[in-house]
This record gives C-alpha cells, structure tokens and sequence, in this order.
C-alpha cells in the first residue's frame, strides 16, 4: 500500500483506473486495486477495449458463443464491452455503496461515431444503461455541441454521465450548463434528483503536448517561459469555475428547490505525461484538489506510489499566475480556443478509429468462429 495514494485519498483526490480487461477482471487483479492500492473508480474507452481486445484470449469463448447464436458484430461489441463494465460495476459495488454513491462509478463509452448525433447519442447511451443493469454505471458522451444536448437529455431521464474530451474552461462550463439543465428538467418531472449523477472529464497531457508542440515551433523565450504550464494552469482555473457555479444562483435554486442534487465533479484525465522533460506523476501531484477525481493507467498509478511528491507550491495552483500563462498565449499569437477544438475533433476521430477497428477484429473473430 502506497503511503502517497493514501493521502491523497484523505485529502479527498478520488483515484480511478483508466482500464479495464476481461483478463484484469478474472484474474483477481481489479480487486487488488480496490482493496490495497485506494482505486475507486474505473474509466475506459475505444483505446482502451481495442487493446484489450487485442492482448490474449479471454474473450474468446464469449466470442465464439456470441458468432454461434448469431449476433451481428454491432451488438456483439455492445455485450462484450457491457459485461466487462457489468463484472467491474459489481466489484465497486460496495464502494459505492459505502461512500453514499460518491464513488465507486465504472464509465462506459457510447459509439464514438454518434459524437455529432444527439438522438442517437440518447438511444445507445439509455439502451447500454439497460443492458449493463448496474445503477453505478456511467455514460461517456464527447463535449461535442450534440453531445451536450444530449448530456442534458440523459441527466433529466436520471442516467449518470462522464461527459469527456473536454480540453478548455469554455466547454467545461457548457458541460456544467448541460448538466444543470438536465437535474431542472428531472426535477419538473418528479424524479429525485438526488440519485443523479455527473463527473465531468479534462483532459491534460494531450493539451500540454499540443501547446507545447506549437510554442517550440515558436523558437522564442518568452513561448519557451510558458512550456509546459498551460493544462495545470487551466485545470486550477477550471476548478476555481467550479468552486463560483456551487457558490452561484443557479445551483442555490437547485439545491433549495430540488432532492438535495450532487455537483457534478470535476475528472482529470490524460493523465499520463507524454514529454519525457516532465515527471510522470504530475498531473497526478500538482493537482491534489478535495472533491476531484483523477483517472490514471496503472503505469501512472505505480509511479505515483513509487515516487510521487505533492509540491508545497503545485504548478498552476495561483490564480493570478495561472491567468498570466493563458494570457501568455495570446501574447505569442497561439489562440489557445483553436487549439482546443482541434483536440477535441482529433479526439473523438481517434476514439472513432480505435472503434473501427475493434469492429474489424471481432467481425474476423466472429466469422472465424461460425
């Protein structure tokens, strides 16, 4: 047990995995997790299915009973992904349970090529809410202008949602406007608000390696003085906005005219640092904030446990600092919102990749096996 990882636990830093695998589940090694190393939560995505997907042969029984009862490589992939989420959700059960539904969550990405389509991005997401049956289950649905919409229809249906690929302070106010949206619409309807639930997920590492990448084609100090800076001091901003939307009108109204709702926390994610200058465990130890979640791979969640240090001064904690690093890009003629929405396009077409491609696979896998 990592003395590191339990004080971040007490210092209230939810620690969720980002993986899973039919092979991390029945060999014992997601329990582990959860009993010795404080993990209380799971994330996964296309990326992270594929490589699942790819190593070893535990699916392939299942696989091979899906191709003789006749199931077409769409809903085969839904009944994998939905039992390996199911069996994970079982294991966090009584996390859940025992924090009040705080944690506990286990999140299920909705067919990335529904990104731009809000009425289907409704239908797959509230139909692998069924299929999964676990009420700590959420929903991964992209920050995209449809996906907010629908965001906000599946929050007033009472579905959980992770909203995700969410790089800049603009749409992850958005993401807090879909979801407030959502619980005003559950509570005309009756429903009790108090049991829904949102994370909303930042991503880091991705947005570093990007703005770093256009500051060194700069070639110029005053772009070498801001490497490096910019998604720490973007997350502080982005909790700071956090902490002014509980303490704002809209959600008093909320809290005094409905169940008592939860706010929707703030999720780091990207976690693992993609430029070797950096340390590895810095998205992890400069951003040690009550109430947040931070979703790492287990390469991350083993270095932190190794070696990490929380810094008396983080990066990007001081306000007035962290409002200088944006202001800096301006000053060097990066417009930190193009950037942004390129990241997010790039992202989604990356999940939409990896989703073609574990379709390709398990159709091979399926074929080969009727």
């Amino acid at each position: 047990m990592s003395e590191l990882l339990k004080n971040l636990t007490e210092r209230g830093v939810s620690i969720y995995l980002d993986d899973i695998s039919r092979s991390r589940l029945t060999s014992g090694d997601l329990r582990t997790l959860i009993e010795r190393d404080h993990v209380v939560g799971v994330t996964t995505n296309p990326s992270i299915f594929k490589k699942a997907l790819d190593e070893g042969d535990g699916y392939d029984s299942t696989v091979r009973e899906l191709a003789l009862a006749g199931f077409s490589t769409a809903d085969a992939l839904r009944v994998l992904t939905c039992m390996d989420v199911r069996e994970a959700a079982d294991l966090l059960a009584p996390v859940h349970e025992r924090t009040g539904g705080r944690d506990g969550w286990v999140s299920l990405e909705v067919d990335p090529f529904y990104a731009d389509d809000t009425e289907a991005t409704v239908a797959e997401a509230a139909l692998l809410h069924w299929m999964v049956g676990r009420e700590n289950v959420m929903m991964k649905v992209p920050a995209t202008d449809a996906g907010l919409l629908a965001v906000t229809e599946l929050i007033a249906r009472a579905i959980p949602v992770n909203v995700t690929v969410i790089f800049s302070l603009k749409r992850y106010r958005q993401a807090a406007d879909a979801y407030m949206a959502g619980l005003e619409r559950a509570a005309e309807q009756g429903r009790d608000t108090a049991a829904v639930r949102s994370v909303a997920s930042f991503y880091l590492a991705r947005l570093d390696d990007a703005i770093d990448s256009e500051l060194d084609d700069l070639g110029t100090q005053e772009a070498a003085a801001l490497r490096g800076k910019v998604a720490l001091a973007h997350a502080h901003l982005a909790h700071r906005a956090y902490d002014e939307l509980r303490r704002g009108r809209r959600w008093r109204n909320l809290a005094r005219e409905t169940a008592s709702p939860c706010p929707q926390r703030l999720l780091w994610a990207s976690t693992s640092t993609k430029d070797d200058q950096y340390s590895d465990t810095r998205y992890v130890t400069h951003l040690v904030l009550s109430g947040t979640i931070n979703t790492m791979p287990e390469a991350t969640l083993r270095a932190v446990a190794d070696h990490g240090a929380i810094p008396d001064e983080p990066l990007g904690a001081d306000a007035t600092a962290a409002q200088q690093v944006m202001r800096g890009l301006d000053a060097v003629g990066i417009s930190f919102d193009e950037v942004a929405a390129r990241l997010e396009s790039e992202a989604v077409a990356g999940f939409q990749k990896a989703w073609r491609q574990i379709q390709e696979v398990l159709e091979s896998r399926l074929s080969a096996a009727r």
